[in-house]
């Protein structure tokens, strides 16, 4: 018997209930879901629907009334506020819509600060790794500045860079292109995709119909259930399986897992 690979997310039979006065409004409806590694899926649905109460689940940013959640092999409906803490600065990497960067912090504290948190390396190490993530979202040169002098599509790099900084080898982002403009969510999309071909196992909430059918695998959310869950083969677009084999080694050159211990290229 082949044995199979465990996921990296195993979301079972999730219910979430939220009270509204004298009553409960149930958002999430026995939700079961497994996510292997490696896979690059977006989670759609109209609003209200549960798409990032899902997300809080798998986060661990909110707790299922009934059910289980396990991610990277951790109970993590079991965990206690200071343990998801800790377990989200090392295991899980979060994206926001309005990326959540301090504003008295440059570009380079702001991606320093989970390592100063997790404290794996030197703070020399550190700084060198913050800079290659830099490098990696493009924003090489943007190191010194605040988020108030940077674009919003800058930002939000700077904001995956973050999110990156302790290697995580999961990716979330709740609605990470809805406050971009066309261009600028293509070109965040895009990182994405470069991020999903270099083995990260990315999750994301969009309402973005046209980027959802270019990722891999796509589920839909409605009415608190999963009502579909769609794998595909992606032909065209930055999350192709046919890009070129040229293109893909040329792009691994700053990729997450080319950061080694001591912060520089392997």
């Amino acid at each position: 018997m082949i044995a199979t690979a465990e996921p990296i997310i195993d979301v079972r039979q999730v219910v979430k209930t939220f009270p509204t006065g004298d009553t409960e409004i149930t958002v999430l409806r026995g939700v079961s879901l497994t996510v292997q590694r490696g896979e690059f899926v977006a989670i759609v649905g109209p609003s209200g629907n549960g798409k990032s109460t899902l997300l809080n689940m798998i986060t661990g940013i909110d707790h299922p009334t009934q059910g289980q959640v396990f991610v990277n092999g951790k109970a993590v409906h079991k965990m206690n506020e200071n343990q998801l803490a800790a377990w989200r600065n090392t295991d899980v990497g979060i994206v926001f819509q309005f990326f959540q960067l301090l504003p008295s912090l440059n570009l380079l504290q702001n991606i320093m600060l989970p390592m100063d948190f997790a404290r794996r390396l030197k703070p020399k190490d550190r700084r060198e790794q913050a800079h290659c993530l830099l490098e990696l979202v493009g924003l090489k040169d943007q190191w010194h500045k605040l988020p108030s002098q940077i674009s919003g599509g800058q930002q939000q790099r700077a904001a995956i860079a973050r999110a990156l900084a302790n290697q995580p080898p999961l990716l979330v982002a709740d609605e990470p292109t809805g406050n971009l403009d066309a261009r600028t969510s293509d070109e965040v999309f895009a990182l994405f995709c470069r991020l999903a071909s270099q083995g990260t196992t990315l999750v994301m909430v969009t309402h973005n119909e046209e980027l959802a059918r270019q990722v891999p695998r796509t589920v839909a959310v409605v009415n608190g259930m999963i009502e579909r869950d769609e794998k595909r083969v992606v032909t065209d677009g930055p999350c192709s399986a046919t890009e070129d084999t040229e293109d893909a080694e040329s792009r691994s050159e700053f990729s997450p897992a080319s950061v080694t211990g001591n912060g520089v290229h392997a």
